[in-house]
């Protein structure tokens, strides 16, 4: 199965509120029952029993709702531990409904700004987190991208992604369709698949940004898991 570079709609300037709203409602939905969430926790987990934190902070890029971030956050609470996170959105609706989402939780800060050059200083955080963001690019953006995180990140980059596979793709469109008429989650969910990578194809552009020591592992279903320890 060839990658797609097919535009999704999410990626186009202002899409309708209604539409956006109810995708990012459908997103929350799939992060559920999907395993977007655990993927995203995976190595963040091992990573702070490691260096055995009391307290991290954390910069989740392109957080849309911030459901990943409010996971985080209940779980942080659940193991003991003091975490500071940011969600970062540049579309300002997603940022809405994030700040809107979160209100309660003192552990996260919804910032309006973009991911591709994200506004803090170099080593602002112990963990910056790209969950489901970096299929969206070229592979030197990601490339590119990767390198700026990794300067704002004091011990690891932390990505959650999809895996490119045919199965992937008409099983999320097949399942999409069975709860959802939003058009928006109908075209994106399977092209975001057709617009991954395989395991092979992620691994060799980690190496390629040559940050530092890499870790890919496979998460069912059809995700990536990478650790990238900022050296």
């Amino acid at each position: 199965m060839k990658r797609s570079l097919e535009k999704e709609l999410m990626d186009y300037p202002s899409p309708p509120r209604e539409l956006l709203e109810g995708e990012l409602k459908n997103l929350r939905i799939l992060n559920r029952y999907l395993g977007g969430y655990r993927c995203a926790v995976r190595d963040l987990g091992r990573l702070i029993e490691q260096h055995r934190l009391p307290e991290f902070s954390l910069l989740d890029v392109g957080a849309g709702s911030a459901d990943i971030a409010s996971g985080i956050a209940g779980w942080a609470r659940s193991k003991g531990l003091r975490a500071k996170i940011i969600a970062l959105d540049i579309d300002p609706v997603a940022a809405m409904v994030a700040a809107d989402r979160v209100r309660h939780l003192r552990e996260i800060t919804v910032v309006r700004g973009d991911g591709t050059a994200p506004p803090f200083a170099p080593a602002s955080f112990d963990f910056v987190l790209a969950s489901q963001f970096l299929h969206h690019y070229s592979e030197e953006k990601i490339v590119e991208l990767i390198k700026i995180w990794s300067t704002l990140a004091r011990r690891a980059v932390i990505v959650s992604d999809l895996l490119r596979h045919p199965l992937a793709f008409h099983g999320i469109r097949g399942l999409t369709h069975l709860f959802t008429r939003n058009i928006m989650t109908l075209t994106d969910a399977p092209l975001s698949v057709a617009r991954a990578f395989t395991l092979a194809e992620w691994r060799a552009l980690f190496r390629q940004a040559a940050i530092g020591t890499v870790e890919l592992t496979p998460v069912f279903p059809f995700r990536v898991a990478v650790r990238l320890d900022v050296r």
